[in-house]
Protein backbone atom coordinates (compact mmCIF):
# COMPACT_ATOMS: atom_id res chain seq x y z
CA UNK A 1 0.00 0.00 0.00
CA UNK A 2 1.62 3.48 -0.66
CA UNK A 3 1.09 6.65 0.96
CA UNK A 4 -2.04 7.71 -1.04
CA UNK A 5 -3.85 4.44 -0.49
CA UNK A 6 -2.83 4.98 3.07
CA UNK A 7 -4.08 8.31 3.96
CA UNK A 8 -7.15 7.65 1.75
CA UNK A 9 -8.03 4.81 4.21
CA UNK A 10 -6.63 6.90 7.48
CA UNK A 11 -8.91 9.27 6.74
CA UNK A 12 -12.15 7.14 5.90
CA UNK A 13 -11.84 5.04 9.17
CA UNK A 14 -10.91 8.71 10.72
CA UNK A 15 -13.94 10.55 9.38
CA UNK A 16 -16.48 7.77 10.13
CA UNK A 17 -15.05 6.69 13.65
CA UNK A 18 -14.89 10.68 14.80
CA UNK A 19 -18.34 10.91 13.37
CA UNK A 20 -19.82 8.11 15.23
CA UNK A 21 -18.11 8.06 18.15
CA UNK A 22 -16.44 11.72 18.71
CA UNK A 23 -13.10 13.25 17.95
CA UNK A 24 -12.10 13.07 21.33
CA UNK A 25 -12.79 9.22 22.48
CA UNK A 26 -11.48 8.05 18.92
CA UNK A 27 -7.74 6.95 19.91
CA UNK A 28 -4.98 6.50 17.58
CA UNK A 29 -4.73 2.58 17.91
CA UNK A 30 -8.36 2.53 17.07
CA UNK A 31 -8.16 4.78 14.40
CA UNK A 32 -4.72 2.61 13.42
CA UNK A 33 -6.61 -0.87 13.63
CA UNK A 34 -9.99 0.28 11.22
CA UNK A 35 -8.01 2.18 8.61
CA UNK A 36 -5.00 -1.20 8.71
CA UNK A 37 -2.27 0.83 8.47
CA UNK A 38 0.49 0.84 11.18
CA UNK A 39 0.92 3.12 13.54
CA UNK A 40 4.31 4.05 12.44
CA UNK A 41 2.77 4.68 9.01
CA UNK A 42 0.09 6.97 10.57
CA UNK A 43 2.02 9.09 12.35
CA UNK A 44 4.31 9.44 9.16
CA UNK A 45 1.42 10.72 7.62
CA UNK A 46 -0.56 12.34 10.26
CA UNK A 47 2.38 13.74 12.88
CA UNK A 48 -0.74 14.78 15.25
CA UNK A 49 -4.30 13.63 15.97
CA UNK A 50 -5.29 17.51 15.20
CA UNK A 51 -3.71 17.21 11.61
CA UNK A 52 -6.27 14.31 11.04
CA UNK A 53 -8.80 16.32 12.35
CA UNK A 54 -8.11 19.34 9.93
CA UNK A 55 -7.64 16.95 7.23
CA UNK A 56 -11.15 15.09 7.92
CA UNK A 57 -12.75 18.50 8.70
CA UNK A 58 -11.25 19.77 4.92
CA UNK A 59 -12.83 16.68 3.56
CA UNK A 60 -16.23 17.22 4.70
CA UNK A 61 -16.46 20.94 3.77
CA UNK A 62 -15.69 19.30 0.23
CA UNK A 63 -18.34 16.69 0.35
CA UNK A 64 -20.57 19.15 1.96
CA UNK A 65 -20.52 21.77 -0.38
CA UNK A 66 -20.28 19.55 -3.44
CA UNK A 67 -23.56 17.55 -2.13
CA UNK A 68 -25.14 21.16 -1.41
CA UNK A 69 -24.51 22.84 -4.80
CA UNK A 70 -25.45 19.66 -6.54
CA UNK A 71 -28.88 19.62 -4.79
CA UNK A 72 -29.35 23.72 -5.28
CA UNK A 73 -29.06 22.70 -8.82
CA UNK A 74 -31.37 20.50 -9.95
CA UNK A 75 -33.98 22.58 -7.36
CA UNK A 76 -35.36 24.59 -10.16
CA UNK A 77 -34.51 27.61 -12.35
CA UNK A 78 -35.85 30.17 -8.99
CA UNK A 79 -33.64 31.78 -6.06
CA UNK A 80 -36.01 31.15 -3.86
CA UNK A 81 -36.79 27.44 -4.99
CA UNK A 82 -32.96 26.75 -4.43
CA UNK A 83 -33.01 28.64 -1.11
CA UNK A 84 -35.66 26.17 -0.22
CA UNK A 85 -34.01 23.14 -1.24
CA UNK A 86 -30.96 23.89 1.18
CA UNK A 87 -33.47 22.75 4.02
CA UNK A 88 -34.98 19.77 1.59
CA UNK A 89 -31.40 18.48 1.11
CA UNK A 90 -31.12 18.84 4.88
CA UNK A 91 -34.29 16.69 5.27
CA UNK A 92 -32.58 14.15 3.26
CA UNK A 93 -29.27 14.31 5.52
CA UNK A 94 -31.68 13.96 8.81
CA UNK A 95 -33.17 10.65 7.21
CA UNK A 96 -29.63 9.03 6.76
CA UNK A 97 -29.10 5.99 9.49
CA UNK A 98 -26.03 7.75 10.60
CA UNK A 99 -26.80 10.92 10.94
CA UNK A 100 -24.99 12.60 14.14
CA UNK A 101 -25.67 16.07 13.61
CA UNK A 102 -22.73 18.56 12.35
CA UNK A 103 -19.52 17.30 12.55
CA UNK A 104 -18.26 20.72 12.42
CA UNK A 105 -20.85 21.76 15.27
CA UNK A 106 -19.28 18.30 17.15
CA UNK A 107 -15.87 19.23 16.22
CA UNK A 108 -16.07 22.54 17.94
CA UNK A 109 -18.18 21.42 20.94
CA UNK A 110 -15.36 18.70 21.67
CA UNK A 111 -12.18 20.37 20.68
CA UNK A 112 -12.73 24.48 19.82
CA UNK A 113 -11.92 25.37 23.49
CA UNK A 114 -8.65 23.50 23.23
CA UNK A 115 -7.49 23.82 19.58
CA UNK A 116 -7.59 27.56 18.10
CA UNK A 117 -6.85 25.69 14.88
CA UNK A 118 -9.77 23.56 14.42
CA UNK A 119 -12.34 26.34 16.10
CA UNK A 120 -10.71 28.68 12.97
CA UNK A 121 -11.97 26.03 10.41
CA UNK A 122 -15.14 25.34 11.84
CA UNK A 123 -15.86 29.06 11.67
CA UNK A 124 -14.42 29.56 8.25
CA UNK A 125 -16.98 26.74 7.37
CA UNK A 126 -19.67 28.29 8.62
CA UNK A 127 -18.84 31.52 6.95
CA UNK A 128 -19.18 29.56 3.96
CA UNK A 129 -21.97 28.25 4.28
CA UNK A 130 -23.41 32.02 5.26
CA UNK A 131 -21.92 33.57 2.33
CA UNK A 132 -23.18 30.56 -0.13
CA UNK A 133 -26.52 31.64 1.62
CA UNK A 134 -26.10 35.36 1.11
CA UNK A 135 -25.61 35.08 -2.43
CA UNK A 136 -29.07 32.85 -2.99
CA UNK A 137 -30.33 35.52 -0.59
CA UNK A 138 -29.14 38.52 -3.34
CA UNK A 139 -30.52 36.02 -6.04
CA UNK A 140 -33.64 36.85 -4.95
CA UNK A 141 -33.45 40.56 -4.12
CA UNK A 142 -34.33 40.20 -0.39
CA UNK A 143 -32.54 42.42 2.19
CA UNK A 144 -28.90 40.88 3.36
CA UNK A 145 -29.96 40.07 6.32
CA UNK A 146 -32.03 37.33 5.63
CA UNK A 147 -29.21 35.44 4.31
CA UNK A 148 -28.10 35.37 8.55
CA UNK A 149 -31.72 34.39 9.30
CA UNK A 150 -32.05 31.40 6.95
CA UNK A 151 -28.70 30.46 7.97
CA UNK A 152 -29.42 30.51 12.04
CA UNK A 153 -32.72 27.85 10.97
CA UNK A 154 -30.69 25.52 8.91
CA UNK A 155 -27.77 25.34 12.06
CA UNK A 156 -30.60 24.78 14.34
CA UNK A 157 -32.46 22.35 12.40
CA UNK A 158 -29.14 19.92 12.62
CA UNK A 159 -28.65 20.85 16.10
CA UNK A 160 -32.56 19.71 17.03
CA UNK A 161 -32.65 16.81 14.50
CA UNK A 162 -29.47 15.63 15.78
CA UNK A 163 -30.70 16.00 19.57
CA UNK A 164 -34.35 15.04 18.96
CA UNK A 165 -33.71 12.39 15.69
CA UNK A 166 -36.66 13.66 14.38
CA UNK A 167 -36.27 15.09 11.18
CA UNK A 168 -38.91 17.06 11.23
CA UNK A 169 -37.19 20.10 12.31
CA UNK A 170 -36.02 20.69 8.57
CA UNK A 171 -39.38 20.68 7.45
CA UNK A 172 -40.35 23.10 10.12
CA UNK A 173 -36.92 24.96 9.18
CA UNK A 174 -38.40 25.12 5.76
CA UNK A 175 -41.81 26.28 6.53
CA UNK A 176 -40.11 29.19 8.97
CA UNK A 177 -37.98 29.60 6.13
CA UNK A 178 -40.85 30.64 3.15
CA UNK A 179 -41.78 32.53 5.76
CA UNK A 180 -39.21 34.83 6.04
CA UNK A 181 -38.61 35.16 2.33
CA UNK A 182 -41.63 36.19 1.39
CA UNK A 183 -41.57 38.76 3.96
CA UNK A 184 -38.73 39.69 3.27
CA UNK A 185 -39.18 39.91 -0.39
CA UNK A 186 -42.27 41.95 0.10
CA UNK A 187 -40.82 44.06 2.27
CA UNK A 188 -38.43 44.66 -0.47
CA UNK A 189 -40.76 45.54 -2.83
CA UNK A 190 -41.38 49.21 -3.58
CA UNK A 191 -44.95 50.14 -2.73
CA UNK A 192 -47.50 50.66 -5.03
Amino acid sequence: MDDTEARERILAAAAELYYRKGYATVGMAELRAAAGVSLRRLYLLFPSKSDIVKAVLARRHEEWTTALTARLSAAGPSARERLLAVYSHLEDWFRTDNFRGCAFINAFGELGGVDPEIATIVRAHKASFQQYMADLVAGIGAPAPLAAQLSILAEGAQSTAAISGDPAAARQAQDAAEVLIDASIGAASPAR
